[in-house]
């Protein structure tokens, strides 16, 4: 920096400067004395007292400035899924001119050009939005003055947009015992933009108010075991990815741990079995209760002793006994006798031997009545409940002996548990689902059977809520470099709503954030552009009723890449009709259009003394030959040709080669004519 003080008679050169920053070095002057120290912020405004030759006098300063450094303390204030807040503090020295504004740019980390995003900051701190959620930048940002823009102060790391996920979704209990809880829950409707890494559960007892870590998982279910019986407990889920913690999502009600206790109940369908000696018996016993009951069997009030021939397979649900080849021993009372902790059921089957002779016809009438089923009107149309409400089917049963009550959803018999509550008397039955969501949608079948016959009634019920995932597979079709066709099917279950639309999105295999393709797509079918050619992409969609945004289907990852390629290059490149100025270049098709018809071809020569190739045509050659002029006299030249098509340029032909009796000397004519004379006045 060189700092020029104009005198009324005399011109100053001052040699040396102090300022707060750093030392400066002058030159020229004879003698001088610094009054004071200057500081930077004031050296162009303020006049100072120099004292020369052992005179006093005041002059007004004039600075020859420089461009900026670059500001201090640049930091990262705050992140959010599309946007990163900047923040840095002006350079410590300003050039010698005050600091006008600020540059401020971004560059992805994949990418080495920085953009600008403003450059005509006048803070010292900036909101960069519209960034790539999930993307990685790195930013960097400029002072400037009115001699130029000084050095960038830049970010060490690449900095990831995004933020901590939203909380997870609705949770539910699925079972309780004394001793442990078993949760469910829905992913966070957003990610932030990053991972969901997993999830923290967190318990706290009844009187507390210390939360406590009880499970670390990365499933949407789990089980928290080491529970005190009788306790009652509140739980809370945290979804967690790589840029901290959600807000914690509640459990609606708190549990008390304790058996969901069912007392034993035995299905038996008959009490009286026969068979003839030598055939097999199989007797099986349906029963239920909670804890699992002890199962016993008992012949003629002794414990049943198990054989070779008689065997006893008990499951979760049944129990059976097998006698094979059966003889008149095996006739008596048996009986089965189920315990657990709530209390003891049996029930006895009698079996008879063969038959004696036939007392004649006997008319006999039992006093039995078939299963029968009342419901109301109401429950015979389809029940339809939000989802989060109580599903409650209720029937009013008869028959003669009591009926064994069953139900069953989509074919599959219904245990009691959390959620589903069973509850049947002599003359009613219901169900009750509490907290209902979109996978209680279905058929509720309820049977009832004696030994005058079986009576089923089916109740249709649907759950209102958000969609499930269209139906698959997600394909993708005609697919090029650029651009791409999805086409898929709607929803099974539409949550009870017709579907309004679908949000279709994409994300290259790389990322981790998704782009909104489109955001209100009513058919299912649509073209996907602007890929980028060699990216690997996948694709997702998902329905939207009135009830939110619901599951998405994702397909599987595409290349982005053209059906065809380059040509192969051009063969037989050769040069004719040579003159002082110009020659005509032939060669034939390639051998493979590479699945796409030729363009055009593009022709190049080169000097023989130099290495670069120049174009001959500016425009695409359609026909098997080029002219090529403006060539300079006594040069010699070799050439290449490429073939185009809508992949691209093909690889160069093999060039003329000037070893092979290719080389082209141009001569002018007046030379030939030269050498010709004197051939003729030699001879």
């Amino acid at each position: 920096m060189l700092l020029v003080w104009a005198h009324q008679v005399n011109h100053l050169n001052i040699t040396k400067l102090i300022t707060q920053a750093q030392l400066f070095p002058w030159h020229g002057v004879d003698q001088f004395m610094m009054v004071e120290h200057w500081s930077q912020d004031t050296l162009l405004r303020q006049r100072k007292l120099v004292k020369m030759n052992g005179q006093y006098a005041l002059h007004q300063p004039v600075c020859k400035q420089l461009t900026s450094p670059a500001p201090v303390n640049f930091e990262i204030k705050d992140v959010k899924r599309d946007y990163v807040q900047l923040q840095w503090e002006p350079p410590q020295i300003d050039g010698g001119a005050r600091i006008t504004h600020y540059i401020v740019e971004k560059r992805e980390s994949k990418r080495l050009a920085f953009t600008t995003v403003t450059n005509s900051c006048v803070r010292n701190s900036f909101k960069v939005d519209d960034l790539q959620e999930g993307g990685l930048y790195h930013f960097r940002v400029l002072a400037v003055n009115e001699l130029g823009v000084g050095l960038p102060a830049e970010t060490i790391e690449a900095v990831k947009v995004s933020q901590a996920p939203l909380p997870p979704g609705k949770i539910t209990v699925v079972d309780v015992t004394r001793h442990t809880v078993t949760l469910a829950w829905e992913k966070p409707d957003h990610d932030g933009g990053s991972k969901i890494t997993g999830y923290t559960v967190e318990m706290m007892t009844k009187g507390s108010d210390k939360w406590t870590v009880c499970a670390t998982v990365k499933a949407l279910e789990t089980t928290i075991e080491g529970l005190t019986t009788g306790e009652e407990y509140s739980f809370r889920i945290t979804a967690v990815n790589d840029k901290g913690k959600s807000d914690s999502k509640p459990l609606g009600a708190s549990v008390v741990a304790r058996d969901i206790t069912i007392e034993p109940i035995v299905d038996l369908l008959f009490n009286t079995y026969s068979v003839k000696a030598g055939d097999d018996l199989k007797i099986d016993v349906p029963f239920r209760g909670r804890p699992l009951p002890e199962v016993t069997w008992k012949k003629d009030g002794h414990s049943l002793k198990q054989t070779t021939r008689v065997n006893v397979l008990t499951s979760k649900t049944s129990s059976k006994i097998v006698i094979k080849d059966s003889t008149r021993e095996d006739a008596g009372k048996y009986e089965i006798i189920l315990t657990n902790s709530i209390g003891i059921k049996s029930n006895a089957a009698g079996l008879l031997s063969e038959p004696s002779e036939g007392t004649g016809p006997v008319t006999v009438k039992d006093d039995v009545d078939p299963p029968r089923i009342t419901i109301e009107d109401k429950l015979r149309q389809l029940v339809v409940v939000k989802a989060g409400d109580i599903l409650r089917i209720d029937a009013e049963i008869s028959g003669r002996p009591i009926p064994v009550t069953s139900w069953a959803k989509d074919g599959k018999e219904i245990e009691a548990k959390a959620r589903f509550e069973i509850s049947s008397t002599l003359t009613s039955t219901t169900i009750i689902v509490r907290d209902a969501i979109r996978r209680d949608s279905g058929q509720y079948v309820l049977t009832l059977q004696n030994v005058a016959g079986t009576r089923s009634l089916a109740v249709n019920c649907k759950v209102l809520d958000r969609p499930g995932p269209s139906a698959g597979p997600l394909e993708v079709t005609g697919l090029t470099a650029e651009k791409c066709t999805l086409n898929w099917g709607p929803p099974q279950e539409n949550g009870g709503a017709e579907i309004q639309h679908y949000i279709v999105e994409k994300r290259e295999t790389s990322r981790l954030a998704w782009t909104l393709v489109y955001a209100d797509m009513k058919a299912t079918t649509c073209k996907a552009t602007k890929l980028l050619k060699g990216n690997e992409y996948i694709f997702r969609v998902r329905g939207v009723n009135k009830y939110g945004t619901g599951e998405a289907l994702e397909s599987d990852p595409v290349k982005a890449m053209d059906p065809f390629t380059i040509p192969a290059a051009p063969t037989n490149v050769d040069v004719t009709s040579v003159t002082s100025e110009a020659m005509t270049i032939c060669w034939e098709r390639p051998v493979s259009d590479g699945g796409s018809s030729i363009s055009g071809y593009v022709i190049e020569k080169r000097e023989k003394s130099g290495l670069r190739w120049v174009r001959v045509n500016k425009k695409p050659v359609y026909d098997l030959r080029v002219k090529a002029s403006n060539l300079r006299e006594g040069c010699e030249y070799e050439y290449r040709v490429f073939a185009e098509n809508a992949a691209g340029l093909s690889a160069p032909s093999l060039s003329t080669s000037l070893e092979s009796g290719l080389r082209i000397v141009l001569a002018s004519v007046t030379t030939l004519i030269h050498q010709l004379l004197q051939s003729v006045f030699h001879t």
